[in-house]
């Protein structure tokens, strides 16, 4: 089996997963995981796949082929082994007036000790009280052997009063 990452992109419209998971079915392959959403009027995602090796280069034809056709362009990259992170664990919610920069401090602070960010979510709506643009973002982070979360909460703690935001880290 060959494992595969594949990054999608297209103009919204029904029918995109069929599409592209019908190609995968047809070559044999696995729908392993994914993360998929409707952006800026775009269908963008992340799919992880496995195909048997014999069909490897028929599912990267037939997948190219979807381009081709107007429906979806899609990359695609063999999976990796990377090592799993053996940190602490937890979820950092934040919520707050949304303005450029939020995510960049957040994960530069998070850089600077060491940190992973293993699946990050955001979204932007519309307050409800002010009707301003509120921000939110959920992220799954691994921090670094020897590093607490008491030492990141601090950090972050002291990072949303300077930013005016509400972040909370959840173990």
């Amino acid at each position: 089996m060959v494992s595969f990452v594949l990054t999608v992109l297209g103009d919204d419209r029904p029918g995109l997963v069929d599409s592209l998971s019908g190609v995968v079915t047809a070559h044999g392959g696995n729908w392993e995981r994914s993360q998929m959403a409707r952006l800026g009027g775009k269908f963008a995602g992340v799919v992880q796949v496995s195909v048997p090796s014999a069909s490897a280069t028929e599912l990267q034809a037939a997948l190219a082929a979807l381009g081709d056709e107007g429906l979806l362009q899609v990359r695609v990259d063999l999976a990796g082994a990377a090592p799993v992170a053996t940190g602490t664990r937890f979820v950092l919610s934040l919520v707050g007036t949304d303005r450029p920069g939020l995510v960049h401090s957040v994960s530069s602070a998070l850089a600077e000790i060491g940190a992973s960010i293993e699946e990050l979510d955001t979204a932007t709506s519309d307050a409800p009280m002010s009707g301003g643009p509120l921000f939110e973002a959920t992220a799954a982070v691994v921090l670094p052997e020897g590093v607490s979360i008491e030492s990141v909460r601090d950090t972050l703690e002291a990072l949303a009063d300077h930013l005016m935001v509400d972040i909370d880290l959840v173990s």
